[in-house]
């Protein structure tokens, strides 16, 4: 089903992928781009929850498993094979034997339960611990009930035993940089961030903060022949503006478009030809604190929704680069209702439940959002005369893009806009609405309903497939009712790239992340050499 689910969404994806006939050339520089701020948070990639950060990680480490593209689906990445239990909850890993870490040592069942254990340090919030959490026994880490992961076991160096709390297939969540495994006796020096090691296709070189991040192949890379470019420089560039004046002056190899570059570069008959698209698996929203009294009245959060005009944004400033919001699962879900409406455009409807709600003349609150052309400030400012038609008054709060995920972990806000993982897995996704989800892991509106809780709670037990995709429709269905956030749209991603760079994939968990050892440049690139 979820097979069947991205390939559909991969059709849906009008894109051009450049022609491999020639054979990968070994040598020069990729010259990418993070263009979801001006900087990275760490260069701990369990630390940060944000994509930013995401896009080294995949340079630097290796994850248990990898998200394979072109399938639309995980596949095995530091496990050589793996079994099932009948039950479908434990997996067996005979693990690699020829990854090694970045000082050469080679990586063992250890190193897998030391980076799993230490993600679920309760005191630390990291945000892989919402995916770690569901291997039995983690949660009791995090509580500080227990100092080992129980469902983890070491048969031996190279096997490791994997129990989890319900049926599920743990490539859906175990192949992002939050749940990176590091060296577990290296990675507890003091000192040991300034200069990463990690298991990845590139090592670390150095970190120029706000500038650039730089890295140099890893000549002993578990995969044969591979990475091919010599070395790899990701620079942070959070305004479109910026990165389209890098990219014309072929200064970059890629570059995330925003919707106002989207409709430039389409009607440009040069930059037209080397065009990425692809639906992912990112819900933009506005969440909303219930700790901010209006907004723990649903009928509040309903109005919120049916005062925007979402469609007329999409259409108008998002250029169409966007499918409108049903409810959080995006078009590409194996769980996502395809007879499901959204939220009408109704101000009249938005006044009444606002009367009824015991605000008759309205609120004001405080909006915080980045600068992001896509879901930022824009966007709100485009809501404002729509929300003040029905008694809203809307104050922005500005904060930088690199800052977001942590002022909302703290429950700083009032409300948020934000673009938030709604895959690949409908499952994962919906857990971060149960209520025993903590506002840290990805539970940011700290939204609790008990009748939700049971849907998830039922899914997560059901070993029917059929029937726990009918559960999970039934939840996502409760959860536009109950409106914990304005659901505003599913991205559309655009990336651009020059024509000399080849091995770029339509990545619909995040298209800014991309298999570096699988890129490569030709002799045209100005940086072949």
């Amino acid at each position: 089903m979820k097979k069947l689910a991205f390939a559909t969404a991969l059709t849906l994806a009008a894109f051009t992928v450049q022609a491999q006939a020639q054979e990968p050339r070994h040598g020069g520089t990729i010259r990418f781009t993070a263009p979801y701020g001006a900087s990275f948070v760490s260069n701990d990639s369990h630390v940060s929850n944000q994509i930013q950060d995401e896009i080294y990680g995949y340079a630097l480490h290796s994850m248990l498993y990898k998200w394979d593209a072109k399938n639309g689906k995980p596949a095995l990445d530091l496990a050589k094979s793996v079994t099932v239990s009948p039950d479908g909850k434990t997996y067996t890993y005979k693990l690699r034997d020829d990854a090694l870490f970045h000082n050469g040592r080679k990586m063992t069942a250890d190193d897998i339960i030391w980076s799993y254990t230490r993600i679920m340090d309760g005191s630390k919030n990291y945000p892989g611990a919402r995916y770690i959490a569901r291997i039995v026994g983690a949660t009791d880490v995090q509580k500080g009930t227990a100092k080992e992961i129980s469902g983890l076991k070491k048969i031996d160096d190279f096997t490791l035993e994997m129990t989890l709390t319900d049926k599920a297939d743990p490539g859906y969540f175990l192949f992002q940089a939050t749940t990176a495994i590091m060296p577990a006796k290296e990675a507890q020096a003091p000192d040991f961030f300034n200069k990463p090691i990690g298991l990845g296709p590139f090592k670390f070189v150095e970190h120029v903060p706000g500038s650039r991040m730089v890295f140099e192949k890893w000549e002993k890379y578990y995969q044969p022949g591979k990475p091919y470019a010599d070395k790899l420089v990701i620079s942070p560039m959070g305004e479109a503006a910026a990165r389209d004046v890098a990219f014309r002056n072929k200064e970059i190899d890629v570059s995330i478009l925003g919707s106002t570059q989207y409709v430039a570069y389409k009607a440009d008959p040069n930059l037209s030809k080397g065009l990425l698209e692809v639906a992912e698996v990112f819900t933009r929203n506005m969440g909303m604190n219930p700790a901010f009294k209006p907004f723990s009245d649903k009928r509040v959060r309903q109005a919120i929704n049916y005062a925007i005009d979402s469609d007329l944004i999409i259409k108008r400033l998002v250029r169409d680069k966007a499918y409108r919001a049903v409810s959080w699962l995006p078009l590409s879900s194996p769980a996502f209702d395809k007879n499901a409406k959204p939220y009408a455009y109704d101000p009249e409807k938005a006044k009444k439940l606002l009367a009824e709600a015991g605000y008759p003349d309205g609120f004001e609150f405080e909006w915080t959002a980045t600068p992001n052309e896509s879901w930022g400030i824009p966007i709100v400012e485009a809501t404002i005369p729509m929300l003040a038609k029905v008694g809203i008054k809307v104050k922005v709060k500005p904060v930088e893009t690199s800052a977001l995920g942590g002022v909302i972990v703290k429950g700083d806000f009032q409300a948020y806009i934000w673009s938030n993982t709604s895959g690949p897995d409908s499952l994962t996704a919906l857990k971060c609405f149960h209520s025993s989800t903590p506002r840290s892991s990805c539970n940011y509106t700290t939204f609790k309903n008990a009748a939700y809780d049971k849907l998830i709670d039922d899914a997560s037990a059901e070993t029917d497939a059929a029937k726990q995709l009918e559960l999970l429709k039934k939840a996502n269905a409760l959860l536009q009712d109950e409106a914990p956030v304005w659901f505003f749209n599913y991205n559309k991603a655009v990336m651009a790239y020059q024509p000399w760079l080849h091995g770029l994939q339509p990545n619909a968990t995040e298209l800014a992340l991309q298999r570096y050892e699988d890129l490569w440049v030709d002799a045209t690139s100005p940086a072949a050499k």
